[in-house]
């Protein structure tokens, strides 16, 4: 059994819950990151997050000695969760994680989306796009994923290790050119990827590649499921789609919608983005608050003492901060002025953390043992 990211463990104590007698300590390996607790006779490997690091480089090394070592009649039970992806670092041969983490940096500077990140990476990674299922075989292999990414695509959830992946050399090296860090990236980097597309290199397995058959993957949980448990719990409104787009523009509209008639209860999911203008700290839920919270000012709403808005990531983390998100109300933007801080400025330099913590609005959690991206709930006495 491995179980890697930030729900390894409660993926993990639920799995032995069901299998009893027939999982053993010495048959469990957990990789997770520096908050996780120890759960009963398990150790887990500490592995580094948001940045790969050394510690889980060498988590990866041992993650694929333990493959190495199935056979036919074995079973490899496979847990996966949300920063898997970072927890598990395994670049391929000629590729040092730091030329992972410098192409990394640049293509996010360049503008490349998850998917154009994923191809890369993928490309670059012995475990990651279906690498860690041939190391598998010929053990069978299950796959049970608790999803950080709003369409539940299994290629893109913790990278793919156990999936299959629709991405080709061709198309890595596509996005080096795009993002224009071609002749900047790392020399290693670009090499791999171009001799790839020669066809020099194996190819990661594609959608209908034989080492995929009688492979089981299944989707354990995500976004949709959490929002639908919340909806639950307080007979809440559910936004039919996720909530996508820039953070400041999706909390301003949502407080303008409901200026014109707040819900009893409402509740949204989805991953929203910032595009970080400003020197501040924040994260997407504290951002897409402070808008709401800005929003509201200027309407009925700010008339109204009978509501609060919370927007959270689920993992506990919003952005590099210790916050999760943040709850907001009528009097949030009158307390940060209260407090001597320009929530305008402050939104405006991207520093939604301080300005919604001189409010004393930050939801502090700590990490939550999961991760199915953001949640957003408005309650009114309406």
């Amino acid at each position: 059994m491995l179980a890697v990211g930030k729900a390894a463990f409660g993926m993990t104590r639920a799995a032995i819950e069901v299998l009893g007698g027939r999982v053993h300590p010495a048959d469990v390996l957990v990789v997770t990151h520096d908050d996780a607790k120890r759960l009963g006779h398990l150790d887990a490997l500490r592995s580094g997050h948001p940045l790969p690091d050394e510690r889980g480089h060498a988590a990866a090394r041992e993650v694929e000695r333990r493959a190495a070592e199935l056979g036919a009649g074995d079973l490899a039970l496979v847990l996966i969760s949300g920063g898997a992806s970072a927890l598990l670092p395994a670049p391929a041969p000629g590729v040092l994680l730091e030329d992972k983490l410098e192409a990394t940096r640049q293509l996010l500077r360049g503008g490349a989306t998850i998917h154009e990140l994923n191809a890369v990476r993928k490309h670059l990674s012995t475990i990651k796009g279906g690498g860690l299922l041939r190391q598998l075989r010929p053990a069978q292999v299950l796959t049970l994923a608790l999803s950080d990414v709003i369409d539940d695509e299994p290629s893109v959830i913790g990278s793919g290790p156990t999936a299959p992946d629709p991405s080709t050399f061709e198309d890595a090296l596509a996005v080096l050119v795009r993002c224009g860090v071609a002749e900047t990236c790392p020399t290693p980097v670009r090499e791999r990827l171009e001799a790839g597309a020669r066809g020099e290199l194996e190819e990661t397995p594609k959608p209908g590649d034989p080492v995929f058959d009688g492979a089981i993957y299944r989707i354990a949980g995500g976004n949709r499921t959490s929002v639908r448990a919340m909806a639950a719990a307080c007979d809440a409104e559910v936004e039919a789609e996720p909530l996508e787009g820039e953070a400041r523009e999706v909390g301003a509209a949502l407080a303008r919608r409901f200026a014109a008639g707040p819900p009893d209860a409402y509740v949204a999911g989805g991953e929203t983005t910032v595009t970080v203008r400003g020197a501040g700290r924040g994260g997407r839920s504290q951002e897409l608050a402070l808008a709401f919270a800005l929003e509201a000012a200027k309407g009925p709403l700010a008339e109204r003492a009978d509501w609060v808005f919370l927007a959270a990531g689920t993992d506990g983390r919003d952005g590099p901060t210790d916050a999760a998100g943040a709850i907001v109300d009528a009097a949030t933007v009158t307390r940060i002025r209260t407090a001597g801080v320009d929530p305008v400025a402050a939104m405006e330099e991207n520093d939604s953390y301080g300005a919604l913590d001189a409010a004393g609005a930050l939801l502090r959690t700590g990490a939550t043992g999961t991760n199915v991206a953001d949640v957003v709930l408005f309650l009114s006495k309406a």
